[in-house]
């Protein structure tokens, strides 16, 4: 009975020493959620735009609020192709693509501070209701635009957490 604790100990001592920290680390009063909470998102066209920002906004807003610091522009590139042909050349399945190109700029320089992009892909059944299909295309819009959001801002952690000093 003895043996597996003292085999889970002995596995978990390397683990103690290995320097891993968690990227939040003090929260919203931590290095990553200050500058994370300084992150003002520019508007960003289109219904996905729309979708983008109110994530990042959520996700932002989350870690922390304070004066913002930094300016987020994002733009966004929205591409449906078909896929698949049945019998009568109708389009059987679809591809979403969305791709974010997005730039970090520091509001007191005005330089840019990270250039970096993020994308996600889904997969929609074109089914014989057009209504249907319509509500994936949306849902899987809707889908991608949660996903580009959570990219930016762990994209954006990271940057803070190789930039900034750690606070108390």
């Amino acid at each position: 009975m003895r043996t597996p604790a003292i085999v889970l100990l002995l596995a978990a001592a390397p683990l103690a020493g290995c320097g891993l920290t968690p990227l939040y680390s003090g929260g919203g009063h931590g290095a990553v959620g200050a500058t994370l909470g300084a992150v003002d998102v520019g508007p960003i066209e289109g219904k996905a735009g729309w979708l983008v920002s109110g994530a990042l906004r959520e996700r932002l807003a989350a870690i922390g609020g304070g004066a913002a610091r930094y300016r987020l522009n994002v733009r966004l590139d929205d591409k449906i192709v078909g896929l698949g042909a049945r019998s009568d050349d109708s389009v059987a399945r679809e591809r979403r693509t969305l791709r974010a190109r997005y730039q970090l700029i520091d509001g007191v320089s005005g330089t840019v501070v990270l250039d970096a992009t993020a994308a996600s892909d889904a997969g929609i059944d074109v089914v014989g209701s057009e209504y249907a299909t319509i509500a994936a295309e949306s849902t899987a819009l809707e889908r991608l635009s949660e996903t580009i959001a959570d990219q930016i801002v762990a994209r954006l952690a990271l940057y803070a957490r190789r930039t900034q000093p750690a606070r108390p």
